[in-house]
């Protein structure tokens, strides 16, 4: 386990794959998860032969969870930060949900830095009806029940048809779950804080001059598909995709579909 404090703050990260690479990936998480919810796509960028950098953003899992909230531009920083300190110039960056919106913030203010981005289920601003989903959430973790925690959180994510023929890999993620340290609710109650004060990149997305994918699940009730579309409507180089019979977390949903849609895009826009 490799650890690294920047601006202050010790994030957990992981470097993989080809070390002398030329091109970098850097995955962005959701903000439930952690590094090793990338393990579909990660196996498939190291077979390619790319360099992977992963980490956990303060107030996740593994990283350290100051008070908050924060903001997407820490965020930003602490990432860019990071890859300096490990040697990279350029990347490209994948990011979920939550480590979506944070790409676009890095896109943003990092343009320099960045060969392309793949955007997954993410929004450039919130509606009322996303809030109440969140507080909802965040109510949850300060609970600190991880099943209740769970239960109330997977029907806001998860298509009903990946609900009904998972329910046991399902239940073993909630039993995973209650073996969180208790900080893990702190941190998590930050960053949902952080999301509902911070969302607001819509104006600035037109900033963003490199490449940009943007993935949604079709039936994605938490962020729905109206909110991907105007992230791609407003970034000049973009493409747009939609996966039906997909919710909100298509990294597990749909990781073949979405697999070939990100490794197609980053290659093409490889040097």
């Amino acid at each position: 386990m490799a650890y690294m404090t920047v601006n202050g703050v010790n994030i957990y990260y992981e470097l993989a794959g080809k070390k002398d690479a030329k091109e970098t990936v850097a995955f962005f998480n959701g903000v439930m998860a952690s590094t090793n919810s990338w393990t579909s796509q990660r196996k498939l960028f190291e077979k390619f032969g790319f360099k992977i950098l992963l980490h956990d953003f303060k107030g996740q899992l593994l990283s350290e969870k100051p008070a908050g909230p924060y903001s997407f531009s820490q965020h930003a920083l602490e990432a860019k930060l990071l890859m300096k300190e490990l040697g990279i110039e350029r990347v490209h960056i994948i990011g979920t949900s939550y480590g979506g919106e944070v790409a676009l913030k890095f896109a943003i203010d990092y343009p320099e830095m960045v060969n392309s981005i793949s955007v997954i289920d993410s929004v450039s601003e919130i509606d009322e009806v996303l809030k109440l989903f969140v507080r909802g959430w965040r109510e949850a973790a300060g609970q600190r029940d991880a099943k209740k925690f769970f239960w109330s959180m997977v029907p806001t994510i998860y298509h009903s048809s990946f609900i009904s023929e998972n329910k046991k890999m399902l239940e073993e993620r909630a039993r995973v779950l209650e073996k969180v340290p208790e900080d893990y609710y702190e941190g998590q109650i930050a960053l949902y804080d952080t999301f509902v004060s911070d969302v607001h990149m819509t104006d600035d997305l037109r900033k963003i001059k490199a490449p940009a994918l943007v993935v949604c699940g079709e039936d994605d009730i938490l962020k729905p598909r109206k909110f991907s579309k105007i992230i791609a409507d407003a970034i000049t180089r973009s493409e747009f995709a939609v996966i039906p019979d997909c919710g909100h977390v298509t990294i597990f949903e749909k990781p073949e579909v979405l697999n070939s849609l990100l490794l197609g895009f980053v290659i093409k826009n490889s040097n």
